[in-house]
């Protein structure tokens, strides 16, 4: 076994259908048992971190987001363990829809039998399952427990929606706050997203008005390729100014901008001075 030479780690199971809630109580769950790492649809994550594999979520087809969330291949496999070896886990959460599945993605990943097993309902009501369900098939909306900015990398061009998560333990007790990521998964009905060129020019023409440097942006291109954004920016330089420097600094904020903005990947932009503007003499 791969994990011989470790300390015994304890595995919990975490277990309900699909659409009723288990993501967005995860690290909540975790906290409540003092465990760091937590196995979800084919991510290893470990406090609000994704430290190893590829989210199911961004399968193509559900029989690929069965295989991925399973951890059917060798090389997800490995990739898993060697991350648990690496990191030392004493304790992790795996997430499934069935006490067969949480039971598969333990033998997958050649890990001890599981320990303790939570289901949904012993963490939600009714009331609250029927609402996670209701917007998981209205909204397609899917649940990640890890902040947006930790799967920006792999879900460019998709919906990211951040939802904080503040709860108290109760007087004297350390609050359990936590900040989750809502996609839409690529094979959702309810189709992908994607940003016009006119929402980045805004943002682009947004952070040059807060640039004296910068007398205005002539023009905004996007390439969306499969990981990254790429954008093509030609601006007006005011007079004065070293146009290499402003170009820069340019570069720089809208970059953050746009990702901040978007919740998408941007690549790369390439921005070009097409003119100085000349302030009029009286």
């Amino acid at each position: 076994m791969i994990f011989e030479n470790q300390p015994k780690i304890t595995v919990y199971a975490f277990i309900g259908p699909s659409g009723t809630g288990k993501s967005y109580r995860a690290q909540m769950v975790a906290s409540e048992k003092g465990i760091n790492f937590i196995i979800d649809d084919g991510l290893l994550i470990k406090d609000n971190t994704v430290i190893a594999g590829t989210s199911a979520k961004k399968a193509t087809t559900k029989i690929e987001t069965v295989k991925e969330a399973l951890f059917m291949r060798p090389e997800e496999q490995q990739e898993i363990k060697k991350a648990i070896r690496k990191y030392k886990a004493e304790s992790i959460l795996i997430l499934g829809t069935s006490d067969g599945m949480v039971d598969k993605i333990a033998q997958n990943l050649d890990l001890p039998e599981i320990t303790e097993r939570i289901y949904i309902t012993d963490v939600a009501t009714e009331e609250e399952m029927k609402e996670a369900k209701r917007i998981r098939q209205t909204e397609g909306k899917h649940v990640i427990p890890v902040p947006t900015f930790e799967i920006k990398k792999d879900f460019s061009g998709y919906l990211l929606d951040p939802l904080q998560i503040f709860k108290s333990k109760g007087k004297g007790e350390k609050p359990y706050i936590s900040e989750k990521s809502i996609i839409r998964p690529t094979f959702s009905y309810m189709g992908n997203f994607t940003i016009s060129d006119n929402v980045f020019r805004q943002i682009t023409e947004y952070v040059a008005e807060r640039m004296p440097e910068v007398y205005r942006v002539n023009r905004v291109r996007v390439e969306t390729a499969s990981e990254n954004t790429n954008i093509y920016i030609e601006v007006v330089i005011e007079y004065g100014n070293n146009i290499f420097d402003v170009l820069k600094d340019f570069k720089i904020k809208c970059k953050k901008e746009i990702e901040k903005l978007t919740a998408m990947n941007v690549g790369k932009i390439d921005i070009l001075a097409k003119g100085v503007h000349m302030p009029e003499v009286n």
